[in-house]
């Protein structure tokens, strides 16, 4: 998103041998952001969103191909990526805070709000093998939050009952596509079932996971306690000691796989340790979230050597490119949950490594893919940001 975001990881790229440690930790420059600075970046961030959306509201499309492209099976594919595409610019409008002010931001997210409304519920699998709806139901649901909030404040009910609808039938869609084995997958190569059979995979479980809280926060939604109780457990069986996850479970028994140790950790284990901890899990303290976030200031070029790489999983520690602004995205959310007095350095850090990279039109992306990775990366990198405000 992230990790898409990792959206389209093929198992047949991540490489099968160890990747040793990197002596060199690669760190983020860590130097001072301002207060203006973090606006101004902000600011062209939000910029590149209204300037980049479509015509019918929504952002990215299949435009842009390449010589190597990621399997997308048409048109289902494409729907769930600009459903959750979309979905992550909706939620970095909302979050930006500036619609009640700004009418341009107002009629951009009314548009993309009647895309969603309109689009969502026709989300399907591709196909047996390509579950990519998955992170449209997801993401699509942290946006339909957004807009019951701002329906709730314009006592529109019939919005915000046609809303939760949505949301109730999102819920039902991740329940008809959850794993057999707990959480989700986006792929099912093993026997493309009705019921996936797919291995379910620690930072897609982990995106679900987040959602579902979010959504809990909303009167009448409620997530089945199975589907939770499943996810927890997958992701609990994927973690090691150190709070490294592996990327799904059927690299659960090679743990020293250059994937599953902490540099091919670092974009992931800060989405599985905020969802494990906003679901209760007291072994997430303060301090493990301070040690990751620590280790993703120290060791970010890790992450950063597979940002714009067009192959997935082709750098160190089979990182792929679009972990890198998922993973700080999640680093944000850990950050948002620490108290302030422990938060404001990791804040610094983070807001300097995102600033750093901006695009000289105000975008972010970190993967190649078809249109749809510069919105998807701005609206990561905005909320991201977001979160370093002091």
């Amino acid at each position: 998103m992230k990790n898409f975001f990792p959206i389209a990881a093929a198992f047949s790229f991540i490489a099968p041998f160890a990747v040793a440690e990197d002596p060199y930790t690669f760190s983020a420059s860590n130097r001072p952001v301002s207060a203006e600075e973090l606006a101004k970046g902000i600011d062209r961030g939000i910029e590149f969103l209204l300037e980049d959306q479509n015509k019918d509201g929504s952002w990215g499309s299949p435009r842009q191909t390449k010589g190597l492209n990621i399997y997308a099976p048409a048109p289902g594919a494409h729907g769930a990526f600009r459903t959750a595409v979309t979905a992550l610019c909706i939620s970095a409008l909302y979050e930006s805070g500036d619609a009640e002010t700004d009418e341009e931001i107002l009629e951009s997210m009314v548009r993309g709000e009647n895309y969603l409304l309109a689009e969502l519920p026709k989300v399907r699998r591709a196909t047996g093998d390509a579950i990519y709806n998955v992170w449209g139901h997801g993401y699509g649901i942290q946006a339909l939050v957004y807009m019951h909030q701002r329906a709730e404040k314009l006592k529109d009910a019939p919005r915000c009952e046609k809303i939760r609808a949505v949301i109730n039938g999102q819920i039902d869609r991740l329940s008809r596509y959850e794993s057999v084995d707990g959480g989700w997958g986006y792929y099912d190569f093993r026997y493309q079932t009705a019921k996936p059979s797919s291995s379910s995979i620690s930072f897609t479980t982990a995106t679900m996971l987040v959602v579902f809280k979010e959504a809990e926060s909303i009167e009448g939604i409620e997530v089945p306690d199975k589907l939770i109780k499943r996810a927890i457990a997958s992701i609990k069986r994927q973690q090691k000691n150190d709070n490294t996850y592996a990327y799904g479970e059927y690299l659960k028994l090679s743990p020293m796989k250059g994937i599953n140790r902490a540099s091919g950790s670092l974009g992931r284990s800060q989405a599985c340790n905020i969802a494990l901890r906003m679901w209760g899990d007291e072994g997430i303290t303060d301090e493990v979230l301070e040690e990751w976030l620590t280790r993703l200031g120290e060791r970010n070029g890790w992450l950063s050597i597979g940002r714009k790489r067009p192959v997935p999983h082709e750098a160190w520690a089979q990182v792929a490119g679009y972990f890198y602004y998922y993973g700080h995205y999640y680093a944000a959310l850990c950050i948002e949950d620490l108290p302030p007095e422990k938060a404001a350095i990791h804040q610094n850090m983070l807001a300097g490594v995102i600033l750093d990279l901006q695009e000289k039109d105000g975008s972010w992306w970190d993967f190649p893919f078809y249109s749809y990775h510069q919105p998807y990366g701005t609206a990561f990198a905005v909320m991201t940001l977001l979160r370093c405000e002091k």
